[in-house]
């Protein structure tokens, strides 16, 4: 028996074993290749070289390119708002829960370039294979309706102004963070200063949460 078929008994064993886990390699490759290398550039014979899958199997779970692509966008998003699902800032003061927040969103982005890049790409392709995907409003609209929820206690508490809007709310926090990876590369470049350093992210991260706190929180409290 030849290496290669070796190899290929052995990914078919694994995929008869776990099937999801399987789904989930292919989607966590494939969503490296379309954030290094864009829709077009991906290719799926390299997808299934780098997973322990096969181009057969990758398009018998995803169909094809575009539906794989599709799957990585809705797992990248799945993946930020399970995590912001974990903060459990219900029971918080609102000051507090929004500073945790914040701070989750800063962290997230920061470790997830590649979801970075996915949301860029998926811009520069005007979001239409976003709209394709029957499960990502669903999934988003978890991140509107926490907002919400803790913008409502804040208010109650007489801890932020009244009348703001939780999708804007979202868009502000959103923009901080994304913008940390987006764009630190020519920020670092243009401006000869390193904004990925420890130091330098630290000090954006607390600006970040700072400058949330002021859009949201009474000016009279700001100093409490």
């Amino acid at each position: 028996m030849t290496t290669m078929q070796t190899k290929r008994g052995k990914r078919a064993s694994i995929r008869a074993q776990d099937p999801e886990g399987t789904r989930q390699n292919i989607i966590e490759v494939a969503s490296h290749e379309f954030a290094q290398s864009g829709l077009a550039g991906a290719r799926i014979d390299e997808i299934a070289e780098k997973t322990r899958s096969s181009k057969r199997m990758i398009y018998y779970y995803f169909g094809d390119k575009e539906g794989l692509y599709v799957s990585c966008l809705e797992n990248a998003y799945r993946v930020v708002r399970e995590g912001e699902a974990k903060l459990e800032i219900d029971h918080l003061p609102a000051r507090e829960g929004l500073k945790r927040l914040v701070e989750f969103t800063f962290d997230h982005h920061h470790a997830h370039e590649d979801f970075i890049r996915m949301v860029m790409i998926e811009n520069i392709h005007a979001g239409i294979y976003l709209e394709r995907s029957s499960v990502l409003r669903n999934v988003n609209q978890t991140a509107i309706a926490r907002i919400a929820s803790l913008y409502e206690r804040g208010t109650a508490e007489g801890m932020f102004r009244s009348g703001l809007d939780p999708l804007e709310i979202h868009w502000q926090i959103s923009a901080l963070c994304f913008f940390n990876v987006s764009n630190r590369t020519t920020f670092s470049k243009l401006f000869g200063r390193d904004f990925g350093s420890p130091q330098n992210l630290a000090s954006l991260r607390s600006r970040s949460v700072d400058m949330v706190a002021r859009y949201l929180i009474k000016a009279e409290l700001l100093a409490e």
